[in-house]
């Protein structure tokens, strides 16, 4: 008994230290993603405080990061394990893109709606709107935020 609590103690510890560096290396991407932003539409349109934008940027690090926690606990994007390593690398990567695309619409839907707005309302203009922004805001999720997994 004394031993599987120790056991489940260091698996905790691990899960934790996997956790914090997940969130940490999402929150310095988010908090980037956002200074770009800032930069980019400077002057066109009134600045929110970067703060702001620093503590939204953490909570999102903090539930992107138990949704990817969660999803590869049930081996979510593992479709080409058994293939060549870059296989299974582009499509995990590419598996949850698109997870966190979706969990990036479902919240801005949530909070327009928390805010009264109507679903359509709500829906975010990834990447400036239309299809073109969003497949531009999958390629940034594909590319940048999931060579966590392969650390």
């Amino acid at each position: 008994m004394n031993q599987q609590k120790t056991s489940l103690k260091e698996k905790a510890i691990s899960e934790a230290k996997k956790f914090a560096v997940i969130v940490g290396y999402l929150w310095v991407l988010f908090v980037l993603f956002e200074i770009h932003k800032i930069t980019i539409l400077r002057g066109q349109s009134p600045a929110t405080p970067l703060g702001y934008r620093v503590g939204f940027a953490f909570i999102n690090a903090l539930i992107l990061g138990k949704i990817i926690l969660i999803a590869d606990a049930f081996s979510f994007g593992e479709g080409l394990k058994n293939r060549p390593l870059v296989y299974a690398i582009l499509f995990k990567s590419a598996a949850f893109s698109v997870l966190l695309v979706c969990f990036d619409i479902l919240e801005e839907v949530i909070v327009g709606l928390v805010r009264h707005k109507t679903m359509t309302q709500s829906m975010p203009t990834l990447g400036g709107g239309g299809v073109a922004g969003m497949l531009l805001v999958a390629l940034m999720v594909f590319i940048v935020p999931h060579t966590v997994f392969f650390l």
